[in-house]
């Protein structure tokens, strides 16, 4: 058995090998999702669901975790992650990869496999729901919990209705019945009560079980075909009810190891047309029985006690039985494998029921027991017995015979004969008569390709040709319509498929895809050759018919002649519009009950018919407006008098112009895909689609052009707005700019007015110094005068008690004794020196008190001094750092060219020095020549007074030129001083003031010569900080090339007073 463990993978193949038909015990893989870790355990898998292809299975675990297993493809895929364990799955939604999953928390949702994201989110359940039941269109969807079930619309996710109950009596299950729109609710209470869709109006309701099986209905299943209910529950018994008939027809009872069912499933056949046969039967002891339920014949089985089952599903196709094991794990079993016997069609058989005595107990004569052999019948007492008879096909059944068969166990003769009994199908039964009789293959996946393409464009506005009342039928036609479009392109371009398709669309409004297909049946075999003369009227389909009522009523063709009635007036309006506007429904159905039950040249035949029954009418006629007034509105025909002259038609109508003989038998649309229907002129298609197409392109332009004209008339607008932004912009800046023109005059108003009070501050400031000054000073001097006044008073005091002392001296002289004058005089100088000590100690700390109110007010001075001049200081300071701030990228520019002239002049100056060391030395021997002429010619004292005083005024020329530079040299020193103390350089201008210093001294150490150092003037001029260097450089030159010339003058005229020295008599060669 092959095993696949999902493992933390979220995708990967199901299998390596499949088993197919030779798997043990039918297994085709078991698969598990197992944890590993710290403690490795299995997540147990809890349910799952097929889609409507029965390829691809759905399956969710206790985590929340949704798996899509694609059966064919081999392939497995983690699509969802709700975290959230599901109680209930459905995955046969319209939208094939959409799926329903209700979670723990009472919510169902909706996702999308494809885009893995959340579609919707469905809340209003107060309970867990159990069970989700989609409609066989894939648009609607009932939820059922225990206390209630809630319906769905998927195209909106909009609850539609809520069916509530009594909490004494809870909600076993709510489902949809298979084909048809019914919906069926079953209760604990045993009740079983069936809704119409529509209305949700009970239809019937299921009568309790009669009396000796009573059974408390748990579990529930439907065939296909929606006409056997199986329920089952606490007891080894199986009720099957006749839905038609509304009646229980069967017990059956199950082994007796089967003590309770936990499940029902119909499995599908291929031949059985929908009513299977085959039951699956999920019993306590985790084994499912598949069961014959007409034979009570068991056929299979599977699970085990070891390995049982929790529940299963098995796939629409019959192929595939998905079984949830109690371990947790999910059992793929192939169905082919199990039954050994591949799927062979049952035989048909008809079981003829012979009245009798009835029997005491109704409930005995229905049981029926399960064998694994053949099926027993039921069991039969004395009293009464039941007879039956198995009737089964003979091998030379005609063909004939077997053409008649239909789907669903019908007969089309037996029909036949039962509609020319009692004229019409009874309307219970007529629906499901009309799918047999048109076989409808139900291609519910090429149905939904069509639908999912969207609203044609030939029909989104369909409402305000046709505006239909009710909305749902709107929709639904619009629909059908553009299935049909999307179908074959000629429907979307015929104007009369509206007309033909109403009809069955109001009468089949609740199921959309029964809709389509039995109005494509009626295109395809109905209205054969139609489209043949598109897009006019089939004039070939029209000619038949006046054959026939040609043959058959010559006087009333030469009536419509005379009055140029063409069968375009009267056969074409009742076959567009399938006599629908001619007719009342039941008239309707009672025709089209003949017509699906005959050859489809019987729809030409009575609309002859039609025509033959109103000839009193028509020949009355004389006008053309009357005769089409009369093929568009109702008539007082009788229904049953057509449909009996179509016969008569039918019968009696020559072979050569019968149009049976034109047209092709009956044949039903293809299963799995709709057959191409091409039966038309493809080149007035062709040539309608490129008109069509030209209009779109010339549609398509118009809107671009009216789509650039818009896009130009909004730049405009915008151009427009963002220049008037512009403008505005502007004016609010040139506003702006107005306004700091303004402020600024302000700051430079208010500026002057600051300087102006601090001139006046300054003013004042200055007063009350000199007022405090002057006040001090008045005060010094009131002091002074104090003091003096009270020395004054002293010096008199003392001078007045110095008389009086000595007054009394006097007096006492001669009275006292020596001894007591000295003492007297003692005392009196100890006084006088104790009141004069007093006075300089008093004196001394007046004078320290005037020092110290004069330093605290010197300080206050020098305070205030100090705070203005800081204050001075700032200011500059910030001025100056302002300056020096614009300054610095200028001066640095300026001292690299500064640093590069430099380098040339030194160079320059260097080449000087060397010419004036040469010069010197020319001048020295020049000199020493003259000194030497001058030794030799003593008598020439008045030339030599003359040279003396040339000599004195160049020397003191020299000392002008040396007094000259010594005052330029001191100026640009000062000026660089000054310059470089405010950049704070001190140290470099007191070394640069040395090197001057000295280099003036070697100069006044120079001799007469008239020659300086210019290697200190070009250490000078190389200083960065000398703004003036160029100037000094031109001067120095020029003060060169004066001394030059001057020199230059001398010895012209020396030599001129010289005579010339007399030549030796050999000279030296080289």
């Amino acid at each position: 058995m092959e095993r696949c463990d999902l493992g933390e993978r979220r995708r990967g193949p199901i299998w390596t090998r499949r088993a197919g038909a030779a798997a043990p015990r039918g297994v085709i893989v078991n698969i598990l999702h197992s944890v590993q870790g710290y403690h490795s355990k299995t997540i147990h898998f809890l349910n799952v669901a097929f889609d409507n292809s029965g390829d691809s299975l759905l399956a969710g675990d206790r985590q929340g975790n949704i798996y899509v297993f694609d059966l064919n493809g081999n392939r497995f895929n983690l699509v969802q992650r709700t975290m959230q364990a599901c109680t209930a799955l459905a995955f046969n939604l319209r939208r094939k990869t959409e799926f329903l999953v209700a979670l723990a928390d009472y919510s169902v949702k909706c996702f999308d496999t494809g885009t893995q994201e959340l579609v919707s989110w469905m809340r209003g359940h107060e309970s867990s729901v159990s069970s989700i039941s989609v409609h066989g269109s894939g648009k609607y969807a009932i939820t059922t919990s225990t206390d209630t079930a809630q319906l769905w619309d998927l195209d909106t996710f909009q609850r539609i209705r809520k069916l509530n109950v009594r909490q004494s009596v809870g909600i076993q299950k709510v489902f949809f019945l298979p084909l048809s729109n019914t919906i069926l609710s079953c209760f604990k209470d045993n009740s079983v009560f069936a809704w119409e869709f529509d209305t949700l109006h009970c239809k019937y309701q299921l009568s309790p079980p009669v009396e000796g099986s009573v059974l408390f209905y748990k579990v529930f299943a439907v065939t296909r075909d929606g006409r056997t209910l199986v329920a089952g529950g606490k007891s080894n018994h199986l009720h099957l009810w006749c839905l038609e008939l509304k009646q229980l027809i069967r017990i059956i009872q199950m082994p007796e190891k089967v003590r309770a069912v936990r499940h029902l499933e119909f499995l599908p056949d291929s031949f059985d047309g929908g009513s299977n046969q085959v039951l699956g039967v999920l019993s306590q002891d985790n084994i499912m029985r598949f069961i014959n339920i007409e034979t009570c014949k068991l056929l299979f089985d599977i699970g085990s006690p070891e390995e049982g089952i929790s529940t299963a599903v098995i796939s629409p196709n019959g192929q595939y039985i998905a079984s949830v094991m109690e371990n947790g794990s999910l059992n793929i079993y192939s169905v082919q494998a199990l039954t050994q016997e591949g799927n062979k069609p049952p035989p048909f058989t008809f079981k003829v029921v012979e009245d009798g005595p009835k029997y005491t107990s109704e409930a005995n004569k229905l049981i029926t027991k399960v064998t694994s052999g053949r099926s027993k019948g039921p069991w039969k007492s004395k009293q009464s017995k039941i007879q039956s008879r198995m009737l089964k096909l003979q091998e030379n059944t005609s063909l004939e015979n077997k053409e008649n068969e239909l789907p669903g166990g019908l007969n089309k003769k037996r029909l036949q004969a039962l509609l020319k009994g009692f004229g019409e199908y009874p309307a219970k039964y007529r629906m499901f008569v009309w799918r047999s009789l048109l076989q409808l293959p139900e291609n519910h996946l090429a149905f939904s390709s069509l639908i999912d393409r969207g609203i044609h464009s030939a029909f989104v506005n369909i409402q305000k040709e046709y505006p239909i009342k009710s909305g749902k039928l709107l929709r639904v036609l619009q629909r059908t319509l553009s299935a049909l479009a999307h179908w074959s392109a000629i429907f979307a371009e015929t104007p009369y498929i509206p007309l033909l398709a109403f009809p069955f669309v109001k009468l089949f409004q609740n199921n959309q895809l029964i809709c389509f297909e039995v109005v494509a049946t009626v295109v395809v075999n109905f209205c054969q050759h139609w489209f043949e003369y598109f897009p006019n009227p089939p004039v070939n389909v029209l000619g038949m018919m006046e054959n026939v009522l040609a043959h058959h009523d010559k006087e009333l063709l030469q009536h419509l002649t005379k009055y140029n009635v063409t069968s375009q007036v009267y056969a074409w309006p009742l076959l567009e519009t399938l006599l629908s506007e001619v007719l009342t429904r039941e008239e309707w159905l009672k025709a089209f009950d003949n017509i699906f039950s005959n050859h489809p040249s019987y729809f030409l035949m009575i609309v002859v018919a039609y025509v033959i029954c109103s000839r009193a009418p028509l020949l009355h006629c004389n006008q053309a407006a009357d005769f089409e007034y009369f093929f568009h509105h109702r008539n007082n025909v009788d229904i049953n008098v057509v449909i009996k002259e179509a016969y008569h038609l039918m019968e009696a109508t020559p072979l050569d112009i019968h149009p049976q003989h034109m047209l092709d038998d009956f044949t039903p649309l293809t299963k799995g895909q709709y057959p191409v229907f091409n039966k038309y002129p493809m080149f007035v298609m062709n040539y309608q689609a490129q008109k069509w197409e030209k209009i779109r392109q010339d549609e398509i332009e118009y809107l671009q052009e009216r789509q650039l004209a818009h896009e130009s008339e909004a730049k405009a607008q915008q151009q427009k707005a963002e220049d008037e932004a512009w403008y505005r912009k502007q004016k609010l800046l040139q506003e702006a700019d107005e306004q700091r023109q303004k402020i600024l005059l302000e700051e430079e108003k208010l500026a002057e007015q600051r300087q102006r009070l601090a001139v006046v501050k300054r003013e004042l400031e200055v007063k009350e110094l000199q007022l405090l000054d002057a006040s001090r000073r008045r005060f010094l001097n009131y002091q002074q005068d104090q003091l003096q006044t009270e020395l004054k008073h002293l010096n008199d005091e003392i001078a007045r008690k110095a008389s009086m002392r000595q007054q009394e001296t006097n007096a006492l002289r001669d009275i006292e004794p020596e001894s007591q004058k000295q003492l007297f005089e003692q005392h009196l100088i100890k006084d006088q020196e104790a009141v004069t000590k007093e006075m300089k100690e008093e004196v001394e700390a007046r004078r320290r008190k005037v020092d110290l109110e004069d330093q605290r007010v010197q300080r206050l001075i020098e305070i205030d001094k100090e705070i203005q001049k800081a204050h001075t200081v700032a200011e500059e300071n910030l001025a100056r750092a302002e300056q020096k701030h614009t300054d610095t990228d200028w001066r640095l520019q300026r001292q690299q060219r500064l640093r590069r002239d430099d380098q040339d002049r030194e160079k320059r100056y260097r080449e000087i020095v060397k010419l004036l060391h040469d010069n010197r030395v020319k001048e020295a021997e020049l000199l020493k020549a003259l000194r030497e002429t001058e030794e030799k010619k003593q008598e020439d004292v008045q030339n030599k007074a003359q040279l003396e005083e040339e000599q004195k005024a160049a020397a003191a020329a020299d000392g002008h030129r040396k007094q000259f530079l010594d005052d330029r040299m001191n100026d640009e020193l000062e000026l660089a001083e000054k310059l470089q103390r405010e950049d704070g350089c001190f140290e470099r201008l007191h070394g640069l003031k040395a090197r001057c210093t000295e280099r003036g001294v070697e100069v006044q150490q120079v001799p007469g010569s008239g020659n300086i150092s210019l290697h200190d003037l070009s250490t000078l001029a190389s200083s960065p900080h000398n703004r003036r260097r160029a100037e000094l450089a031109r001067q120095e030159r020029e003060l060169m090339a004066e001394v030059r010339r001057l020199r230059r003058r001398l010895t012209s005229r020396a030599r001129a007073r010289l005579p010339p020295a007399p030549s030796p008599a050999t000279t030296w060669s080289p």
